[in-house]
């Protein structure tokens, strides 16, 4: 008798957002399960993905972002290392910059303590030095988006090579128990040499800033569905009581407002409706949905499956670890105080 019969379950392999079936969704949930634990291969198929993904904004953006969603269910750290590759490839397509062959990273995050400063060389080059926090898998990375301090208080975007001798990683300062092989650390940069990707500021002032947001949201809600299939198997291993049931339809509950939500979004921003201000706001509400739901999932199939899957089962593990630190890219309590305030400054919402 086949697993899906005997458990009384059926548990698709694709993270939906679209209705029906999708076999290329499948077959690409699968090719993540193979590339887990292995970063050359999860770099590949970044690469692979990349090439044919739909672009955000293009008319397909709910299927782009059911492709992270599927990677992410399938398994989250191959999930961190193509979403970063995806969304660079997405900005250099908005400047109208030419994509080099190679992974491809986002570095944008600051930090305290930390700074890197770009200036225009005598020859018409850039130079970026300085030190740079958050750096996924800069030491792994054929190249990457980074964004750095120029004159005047602004900030701009740089595409650069990141195999020259002026960039170094950091080693030994990512101790982290989820997404373990996705190495977080600082890069120094030493003189390093790049090219300005749209003028100044324009990296944070871009349509598809809020978009890319969004995009990780989608691997958080990938996420979720994946830690929340082992709470539905757990229905077919034994016969549920009312708490059981209460617990598995509260984790649905949660991960359909989140796909409402995503699926609205991406509608929203192929129609145009989340172009400027409206798509910021509309990234800090969907992004403050999605990463509520998927810490609701986890605090609910925790509190359905009890210990033993936690520390019986690697891949249950590792799956709630991972989703545990990628949802930390939300800032949480501040997020929703800075929604709160453009509504304050705006006057106006629109319930």
């Amino acid at each position: 008798m086949p697993p899906e019969e005997e458990d009384h379950v059926r548990e698709p392999k694709r993270a939906v957002l679209l209705a029906g079936e999708s076999n290329a969704q499948d077959m690409l949930y699968d090719r993540a399960a193979s590339a887990a634990g292995s970063l050359a291969q999860s770099l590949d198929l970044a690469v692979d993905v990349g090439a044919s993904a739909p672009q955000p904004g293009a008319g397909a953006t709910v299927t782009l972002w059911e492709t992270l969603a599927t990677l992410a269910a399938s398994d989250l750290s191959v999930a961190r290392t193509v979403e970063p590759h995806l969304d660079a490839i997405a900005i250099l397509h908005q400047a109208e910059h030419p994509v080099a062959p190679g992974s491809w990273g986002v570095f944008a995050a600051e930090g305290p303590g930390t700074r890197l400063e770009a200036k225009p060389n005598h020859d018409g080059a850039w130079l970026l030095t300085g030190r740079k926090p958050w750096c996924s898998l800069a030491g792994k990375l054929d190249h990457a988006i980074v964004t750095a301090h120029v004159s005047g208080g602004e900030r701009r975007a740089f595409s650069i090579d990141l195999r020259q001798l002026g960039v170094h990683a950091t080693p030994g300062t990512w101790v982290s128990r989820g997404l373990t092989a996705v190495d977080s650390g600082p890069v120094d940069f030493d003189a390093a040499s790049a090219t300005p990707v749209g003028a100044d500021n324009w990296y944070l002032r871009r349509d598809g800033f809020a978009w890319g947001g969004l995009g990780v949201a989608a691997c958080w809600y990938g996420g979720a569905v994946g830690v929340a299939r082992r709470l539905l198997r757990s229905v077919g291993e034994r016969t549920p009581d009312q708490l059981a049931l209460m617990h598995l339809g509260d984790v649905d509950r949660h991960l359909h407002a989140a796909r409402v939500a995503l699926v609205s979004a991406a509608a929203d921003i192929d129609t145009g409706r989340a172009a400027g201000a409206p798509g910021g706001l509309l990234a800090a509400r969907v992004r403050g949905i999605v990463a509520e739901a998927a810490e609701a999932v986890l605090a609910t199939v925790g509190h359905g499956l009890g210990p033993a899957p936690l520390v019986l089962e690697e891949d249950h593990a590792r799956r709630v670890a991972d989703l545990q630190v990628y949802l930390r890219q939300h800032h949480a309590e501040r997020d929703a105080a800075a929604l709160g305030r453009h509504l304050q400054e705006t006057g106006s919402a629109p319930w």
